[in-house]
């Protein structure tokens, strides 16, 4: 016996140890009377679930599960709902997303007029000379059909400088005070990886710069945010993602900063989905001296991949292709990071242990990014090391293939078909079938996510369902019919495949004995359902670790 031990505490210590496995675990919780989805391939369906403390002690049928209930027991009869795990955006910024809906004006309207209404609006309320910012903005949502000008936002809010992000968050358009502050002016010249929209005639900025010219506005924005405007940042979007049946949700370009915000929320008790927080490589260098790779932290709060960006975006029309955009003969997307630089920034994540996540929409991007994993993993082999291509949109059956030899993890957007119909046309019907391409994945035995990208997507995972099922737009046009999947699919696509990208697939993604209490109550079965209402399936219920975090 460990001398500095008495010999009470030994004693203690053991009869704790003998007598646990004896005491027969008993249930809090009952959910019975359901339609539940497990995506437990073991057990694909099950009436009822006991809960203890976080977990599901057992899935079974009505009468197996309640005979487990003790007289402490609380139990609640779903009256035949149909329940799913809770749901997991495999790749979202929902930290700065929620700061924004905090500070910034919600530019997500239908009109260049009701916009400058709305940035009126704010500067009537903002101290003289501070900058009015917006968020949300969508360039082809406007009645008007053209994207917003200087002169639109000059007429607006001529003396607050005013800078508003796109959707997309890879374009920003800002009035003449936001363009003198910024010191940017006709001889301004375009920096790497950037580029500043000019009048042809007069070569004066038109209001839109793109990638890395935001540079430029981010060095002059003064950003005041407080330790406690950060955490209640994340209350915020907790309650909006929970509505919708979130449970977790990848920070996809988190900073030390956003990694705070979840501890103090989680502390406070206002953090309603697990957080896996990728790391910009911007930090890569202070988390490895401070022994922090991916990883470290618990179920809530968790140090995701370290985050790189090979090319532009989607729903911008800067992501980096092979063959032109449609009607734009000149125009092939932007390309952010040499090959090179995310080889080098790779390697140090690879060698340290960290996964790495690679934004690659493109299918020139993608290219790229695989070629920087494969040679990694042929240079200093790693088992398992679930390289990500965030977005992932636009493939070939030669960039499957090597995605499969490498079992590297796509996310693709999840809500794009349906929400953001009208900028498909730039693609081409072609080019479609080969985009957000689970049908191709699944069938390769790859394992897509679910993946809003909010802002820049919705959330919705009811709005991801019918968008990956149907490859409909809100106006009825099908975009890319070979990618469907079906509503089985989508679901374990939105779950258990989310868990898998996180290495949290023995913890949570399906409804089975030892997992974590994640699930959500639906309205209708989206299986019984028309696939073209699958948005509109209410979510009654959503629940994190035993927790509600929604009850409608």
């Amino acid at each position: 016996m460990h001398h500095g031990t008495s010999r009470r505490e030994f004693l203690g210590a053991l009869s704790a140890f003998s007598f646990f496995p004896l005491e027969q675990e008993k249930p809090d919780l009952i959910l019975y009377n359901g339609n539940i989805l497990t995506v437990n391939d073991r057990e694909p369906r099950a009436e009822a679930v006991a809960l203890r403390r976080d977990r599901f002690l057992a899935v079974g049928s009505n009468s197996d599960v309640l005979n487990l209930a003790s007289a402490g027991s609380r139990k609640i009869d779903l009256g035949g709902k149909t329940v799913t795990p809770g749901f997991i955006d495999a790749h979202s910024h929902p930290a700065a997303a929620g700061l924004m809906h905090l500070r910034m004006v919600d530019c997500d309207l239908r009109s260049i007029s009701a916009i400058q209404a709305a940035l009126r609006e704010r500067a009537a309320k903002t101290p003289a000379g501070e900058w009015v910012l917006g968020f949300k903005y969508d360039d082809t949502k406007t009645e008007e059909g053209r994207p917003l000008t200087v002169a639109d936002l000059d007429a607006a809010v001529p003396d607050h400088p005013v800078h508003i992000e796109h959707r997309g968050g890879h374009t920003t358009y800002s009035n003449s005070l936001a363009f003198r502050k910024a010191g940017i002016d006709e001889k301004t010249p375009d920096p790497p990886g950037g580029k500043i929209d000019r009048d042809p005639a007069t070569g004066r900025p038109t209001g839109r710069v793109a990638e890395s010219a935001n540079d430029l506005f981010d060095k002059a924005i003064p950003h005041h945010f407080t330790r406690d405007d950060h955490r209640e940042g994340v209350k915020l979007i907790s309650k909006m993602l929970a509505r919708t049946g979130i449970t977790s949700a990848t920070e996809a370009q988190g900073t030390p900063t956003d990694l705070l915000a979840y501890q103090d929320a989680h502390e406070s008790g206002d953090l309603l989905y697990r957080a896996y927080c990728f790391i910009n490589f911007h930090f890569l260098d202070a988390m490895i001296a401070a022994g922090i790779r991916t990883g470290l932290g618990d179920e809530w709060v968790r140090v995701g991949a370290v985050k790189l960006v090979c090319d532009g975006s989607i729903s911008e029309r800067t992501a980096r292709l092979s063959t032109p955009y449609e009607g734009r003969p000149n125009d092939y997307g932007i390309l952010v990071m040499t090959e090179e630089e995310l080889y080098t920034h790779g390697r140090k994540a690879h060698l340290e242990g960290w996964q790495i996540g690679t934004h690659a929409n493109g299918d020139v991007a993608i290219d790229t990014t695989l070629g920087v994993y494969e040679r990694l993993q042929k240079e200093h082999p790693r088992r398992d090391p679930r390289f990500r291509l965030e977005h992932c949109t636009v493939v070939n059956d030669g960039l499957i293939a090597r995605i499969k030899a490498l079992g590297a993890i796509p996310t693709p957007f999840s809500t794009y078909v349906y929400y953001h119909g009208e900028k498909m046309r730039f693609y081409g019907a072609e080019r479609l079938n080969h985009m957000f391409a689970l049908r191709s994945f699944i069938d390769e035995g790859i394992r897509p996510t679910q993946a809003s990208d909010y802002p820049p997507g919705e959330f919705i995972p009811m709005m991801a369902l019918e968008s990956e099922v149907t490859r409909t737009d809100m106006k009825g046009n099908v975009w890319g019919a070979k990618q469907r999947i079906t509503v089985e699919e989508a679901i374990r696509v939105g779950t258990l495949n989310g868990a898998y990208a996180s290495y949290e697939e023995n913890l949570k993604g399906s409804i089975e004995a030892g997992k974590f209490a994640d699930l959500v109550v639906l309205g209708r079965d989206p299986l019984k359902e028309n696939p073209s209402t699958l948005v509109s399936i209410p979510v009654e219920r959503t629940m994190a670790g035993g927790r509600w975090t929604f009850e409608s």
